[in-house]
């Protein structure tokens, strides 16, 4: 077998570019630019686009070890499924254009994510996140951000609720801490990381209902309680997260409604601790 088999497409560019020929490197430039163009373009399309002739993409093939170029190809296109914002980046467009598609963008993943949501589990979500003895929420990378959000928004009613880990733990404490009386909510937007599973498996073990919200590139995961795929699809390189910050956002305001008279009592506390401190 070949030992650049294993390697990522990237991988293979990078080190070839020290011993290619003008033209050739001219090309390799234009692939580690934009590596996401080989998945959509025919070979004599991408020597077009990079200003070479189409016996310079044959040899570049054949000096990256690959048999054929539609083997490259399918490469990328595999490797652009991970999300990486460089594999998703194509050539400049206009502002106009680019602030036109997105916002376009943003309203479709919004229908597609809510119509994939039914009442009952909207539901069924909220009273166990209200009942739940402790809360835990989990993401990584891009995910944190959009975790720590979730739980300042759950905050405002449920005290029990904890993004984990902490700077300086592992998860390895927190996973020993919960109970089949607590609920894990764990967000896994691409670029997942790969002890991703491993999470998921150790958590669903612990016996803990398992919120799973991730987006729709992923299959639906058959062993947690919950798994909402969200649409994230972007006209570029960054996935457009609105219709999960929309999810969270109606997971709260469910919660606010359904917390009755003790919602209210914590809320009406929070205010007075504002009021005293003179934060806001």
């Amino acid at each position: 077998m070949n030992s650049t088999s294993a390697q990522s497409f990237l991988a293979r560019v990078r080190e070839s570019l020290p011993s290619l020929h003008p033209t050739e490197r001219k090309l390799a430039e234009f692939m580690l630019d934009f590596p996401g163009e080989l998945a959509s373009y025919s070979a004599s399309e991408l020597a077009r686009l990079a200003g070479v002739s189409n016996a310079t993409v044959t040899r570049l093939i054949k000096r990256l070890n690959y048999q054929k170029y539609d083997e490259a190809r399918r490469q990328v296109r595999e490797e652009k499924q991970t999300g990486s914002p460089l594999f998703l980046a194509d050539r400049a467009t206009g502002i106009e254009k680019l602030f036109e598609a997105r916002a376009e963008q943003g309203q479709d993943n919004l229908q597609r994510t809510f119509a994939r949501l039914s009442e009952p589990q909207v539901a069924a979500i909220t009273q166990t996140l209200l009942s739940a003895r402790k809360v835990w929420v989990v993401g990584f990378r891009s995910s944190h951000a959009v975790a720590s959000y979730f739980r300042w928004q759950i905050f405002q009613v449920k005290e029990d609720i904890h993004v984990v880990p902490h700077a300086g733990d592992t998860l390895g404490e927190y996973i020993a801490s919960i109970t089949p009386q607590d609920l894990v909510v764990i967000f896994g937007l691409r670029r997942r990381p790969a002890h991703l599973r491993d999470i998921i498996t150790q958590t669903v073990a612990t016996g803990a209902p398992v919120l799973y919200i991730t987006d729709e590139a992923l299959a639906e995961h058959k062993e947690v309680t919950w798994h909402i795929r969200c649409a994230c699809t972007a006209p570029g390189p960054l996935d457009n997260h609105a219709a999960v910050i929309a999810l969270c956002h109606l997971l709260a305001n469910c919660i606010m409604e359904t917390s009755g008279a003790s919602g209210r009592d914590r809320l009406t506390a929070i205010e007075a601790a504002h009021d005293a401190f003179g934060e806001m």
